[in-house]
C-alpha cells in the first residue's frame, strides 16, 4: 500500500512530534518567553503517538523522525522508542534534538533503535551560542555530541544561516566534515515567526555554496533513497559530507514526501500550509480506520508547493515547536 497525493509524489516520511516543550528558546523557532503550555491531556499519549505511528506504517510510511521542541525532554522517551522501532515496516528511525541531554542518553538512544541523529547545531562560538539559543550551553552540547559518537550513533549537525549572526562560520562547519564522519547541512533560514528584519537574515544556499567553493574543492553526491531534501556534497579526501537546503531559493517541493504530525494530534501536510486535521479524536477512540482515512484525505490535500521566497511571507506567522521542527 503506497500513501500518494494528487501530484504523484509518494508520501513515506513522518515528522511525528511528541511535545512542544523545549529546553532552549531559539530566536528563529519561538519567542524568548516560550509559547503557552499544553496540559497533559492535550498531548498524545505514547499509546496515541504508537498507534498512529503503527497506522501509518501501514500505509505505507517508511520513515519515521521524532521531533519536539525538544523530544528528550519527555519522561519514558526511551522506552516509547524502543517500541516505535519494533513495528513491522519501519525501515528509518530518526530522532531530531539540540543536544543538551544527550550526554546522558546517548547510549540508551541506541540501544533503543534510533538510527540517526539530527542535531541543531547553529554556532561553535559560546556567545554566539547563547545569543541564538538565549539560555545554552555550547559545552553541554558539544559533550553530547562526543557521547553520540562514541554511542555508534551517525550524526547531522543543521545549522540555519542567519546572515550576520551566524553566517562568518559557515567554512568552520565545512571543516567539521573533514575530519568527522558528520553531515553537515546548512538551512536557509525560514521566516516562520516572520520577525520584522527577517528578510536580512536570509542567506540563499548558491550564496553559501558560493562561499565554499572559494576555500574548498568538492563533489555534487546522488540523492539517497528516503534521504531529506538537501543537496550533499563531499570534499575531496573529507570523510563526511555537507549539504544544503533551500526551501526558500530554490523550493524542493516537487519531491516532497513528507506529512507532519504535532504533539497534540494536528497533522500539517505542508510546513507553510493552513490546512491540518485534528486526529486526537479518532486517537483517543482507538478508531484505527479514522485515522486512515484521514491520513489519506490530507495526503490527496497536499498543495503542490509552498508559496514563500526569500522576499515574501504571506502565512500566518507560526512557532516551529509547535509544529514539530
Amino acid at each position: 500500500m503506497e500513501l500518494l497525493d494528487s501530484y504523484g509524489r509518494k508520501i513515506n516520511y513522518l515528522r511525528l512530534a511528541i511535545t512542544d516543550r523545549c529546553n532552549l528558546r531559539c530566536q528563529y523557532c519561538m519567542p524568548a518567553e516560550g509559547v503557552p503550555k499544553q496540559t497533559h491531556n492535550d498531548i498524545l499519549s505514547f499509546e496515541e503517538l504508537l498507534l498512529l505511528a503503527k497506522t501509518a506504517i501501514s500505509m505505507g510510511i517508511e520513515k519515521v523522525r521524532v521531533t519536539g521542541g525538544e523530544p528528550l525532554v519527555r519522561k519514558g522517551i526511551v522506552d516509547f522508542l524502543a517500541r516505535l522501532a519494533s513495528i513491522a515496516g519501519l525501515k528509518h528511525l530518526v530522532l531530531t534534538t539540540n543536544g543538551l541531554l544527550l550526554q546522558e542518553m546517548a547510549a540508551d538512544l541506541r540501544g533503543a533503535g534510533v538510527q540517526r541523529l539530527n542535531i541543531s547545531l547553529d554556532s561553535l562560538q559560546p556567545e554566539t551560542f547563547k545569543r541564538i539559543t538565549r539560555c545554552g550551553d555550547l559545552a553541554r552540547v558539544m559533550a553530547g555530541i562526543d557521547a553520540a559518537e562514541k554511542a555508534g550513533l551517525p550524526i547531522k549537525l543543521n545549522m540555519v544561516v542567519m546572515r550576520g549572526i551566524n553566517d562568518a562560520e559557515i567554512l568552520d562547519f565545512v571543516r567539521l566534515s573533514i575530519d568527522k564522519l558528520y553531515t553537515v547541512r546548512f538551512i536557509e533560514y525560514m521566516p516562520t515567526i516572520k520577525e520584522d528584519n527577517w528578510k536580512s537574515l536570509v542567506m540563499p544556499g548558491r550564496e553559501i555554496l558560493n562561499r565554499i567553493e572559494n576555500e574548498f574543492e568538492f563533489k555534487s553526491l546522488d540523492h539517497a533513497e528516503l534521504a531529506g531534501p538537501a543537496q550533499n556534497y563531499k570534499i575531496d579526501g573529507a570523510l563526511g559530507s555537507f549539504g544544503l537546503i533551500t526551501p526558500l531559493s530554490n523550493h524542493f517541493c516537487g519531491a516532497c514526501n513528507r506529512i507532519r504530525v504535532t504533539s497534540s494530534g494536528k497533522v500539517w501536510s505542508c510546513l507553510f500550509s493552513e490546512q491540518e486535521y485534528d486526529l486526537k479524536p479518532f486517537l483517543r477512540s482507538k478508531d484505527a480506520t479514522a485515522v486512515k482515512v484521514a491520513l489519506r484525505r490530507i495526503t490527496t490535500a497536499k498543495p503542490e508547493k509552498h508559496q514563500i521566497s526569500c522576499c515574501e511571507a504571506e502565512h500566518k506567522a507560526f512557532t516551529m515547536s509547535s509544529i514539530g521542527g
